[in-house]
């Protein structure tokens, strides 16, 4: 980083009785002139921010320039981080906010790609390669999972933006209602709310396809 260190925080730590994470710890360094503990906390969350914010444009070759702008202003701001809450779910509110304006400054409209809908990178826990087969495979299955995949798709690009983001953190994302609220700047119930009215969106768009599949649904 070229910057100047951030001024050092207020406080020592996060709040009393919570302990001290490794994330915060680095935040601390980097507060104090150790440069070396933010590109640490860089490479930890880069793949993902990025992937966050990849599921918000359609323009890939923005996708980089929004994430190196989001680690600046995280940088920038560090100070008044607190540990309060996960450092990440702090910087994912940053990488959201930063996406938001890259957009409005360009007239475009934030969307969830397909790419987004069948999972994250390969060093994702919870990913299986889309071209991947499984030994129960067969060409009406894959089809109609092909399907299934562009009603999704068309559901969440239909829904409204503050919709769209809240389920995508839920169901891509992972994040709890509680990290969701922090990165969405809204209360636990309108999470819930939205999460509750995307959800409904999307089974309705799907569910004429799911009527030949017992018992599931998206």
């Amino acid at each position: 980083m070229t910057a100047s260190p951030p001024p050092p925080p207020e406080n020592d730590g996060p709040a009393a009785g919570r302990p001290v994470d490794p994330d915060f710890q680095l935040v601390q360094r980097t507060v104090a002139g150790d440069q070396k503990a933010y590109e640490l906390l860089v490479l930890k969350y880069q793949r993902r921010i990025e992937r966050l914010i990849g599921r918000m444009v359609r323009d890939v070759d923005l996708v980089e320039d929004i994430a190196q702008e989001t680690f600046i202003r995280a940088y920038r701001a560090l100070h008044q981080f607190r540990g309060e809450a996960q450092f990440y779910t702090w910087l994912y509110r940053i990488a959201v906010n930063t996406a938001k304006k890259a957009l409005v400054d360009m007239k475009r409209d934030p969307t969830v790609p397909e790419a987004a809908l069948r999972g994250a990178d390969d060093d994702d826990e919870t990913y299986r390669g889309g071209n991947e087969p499984i030994s129960d495979e067969t060409p009406d299955s894959v089809l109609a999972a092909q399907e299934i995949a562009a009603a999704v798709n068309a559901a969440m690009e239909a829904l409204p933006a503050e919709l769209r983001q809240a389920v995508t953190l839920r169901e891509i994302e992972g994040l709890s209602y509680e990290e969701i609220a922090e990165v969405m700047n809204c209360p636990i119930g309108t999470v819930r709310s939205r999460i509750f009215r995307a959800r409904e969106a999307i089974s309705a768009r799907v569910k004429p396809l799911l009527d030949n599949q017992s018992g599931k649904r998206w």
